[in-house]
């Protein structure tokens, strides 16, 4: 079977990583918590997936760092509702400290592979 180019890219790998994480941490979530944070932050990360893999195969510079824009903006989400649940207490330290950890230097490589493809001819 044949490689999509996104799948080789080694920030599609590591938000592929990130989403594991996320939904295995987020399985000792409450209840209570299914359709409010552990859904959106499991959708946030599968979006950067999502956004990554579909911008990266798009034709024009315009239409690709639209959705790398879109896919760091999911990634500053996954932040959001990852301190979120540090203070809701639904996340120890150091598993917030972790994913905080994976998605900062995901957006830093979301900002690279966007400004690569700016200085692409």
């Amino acid at each position: 079977m044949d490689q999509f180019y996104f799948e080789k890219l080694e920030v599609w790998q590591n938000a592929r990583q990130l989403v594991k994480e996320i939904y295995i941490a987020t399985q000792s979530f409450p209840e209570s918590e299914r359709f409010g944070i552990t859904d959106q932050i499991r959708k946030a990360s599968v979006n950067i997936t999502a956004h990554i893999a579909e911008g990266v195969l798009r034709k024009s510079k315009k239409d690709k760092s639209r959705f790398l824009d879109t896919a760091f903006g999911s990634t500053i989400e996954v932040i959001n509702f990852l301190i979120l649940s540090h203070d809701l207490q639904l996340l120890n330290y150091e598993d917030y400290l972790h994913l905080r950890g994976q998605s900062e230097f995901i957006s830093n490589q979301i900002n690279s592979l966007k400004k690569s493809i700016h200085n692409e001819s």
